[in-house]
C-alpha cells in the first residue's frame, strides 16, 4: 500500500470564527464547510492573537487555517494548525492600451 499525506487548507473570510482557549497554550476554532462539514482546529494562541491583529488592521481581508488532516468521533480535525490572514487589496481596473499613431 502507497503511504500519502493528507493536508488541508480552509479558507474562510468576513469574520474570525470565536476561539477557546484549551491546554498547551492554544486556542480550538471550528468552521464548517458549505457541505456542513465541521472541521476543528487548535492554532497557537500568539498566532491567533497575530491573525486577530491582522483582521483589525485590514479593511478586507481573506484567511486561512491549514494542516494536516485528522478525524474525531464527531467530526474532521486539522492537527498541527497554522493560520494566516492576507489583506485584499483592490483590483486596478483594466485600461485599454491607446493605439499607437500611424507616421
Amino acid at each position: 500500500m502507497l503511504q500519502a499525506r493528507s493536508e488541508i487548507t480552509i479558507k474562510f473570510s468576513g469574520e474570525l470564527p470565536p476561539a477557546t482557549p484549551v491546554e498547551g497554550k492554544k486556542v480550538q476554532v471550528e468552521f464548517t464547510d458549505q457541505n456542513g462539514l465541521v472541521f476543528t482546529a487548535q492554532v497557537n494562541a500568539k498566532s491567533w492573537r497575530k491573525a486577530e491583529a491582522s483582521v483589525a488592521e485590514f479593511a478586507d481581508w481573506a484567511g486561512m487555517v491549514s494542516g494536516k488532516l485528522g478525524r474525531t468521533d464527531n467530526d474532521l480535525e486539522i492537527l498541527d494548525a497554522g493560520v494566516q490572514i492576507f489583506e485584499k487589496k483592490p483590483k486596478e481596473p483594466k485600461t485599454e492600451p491607446e493605439p499607437a499613431l500611424a507616421a
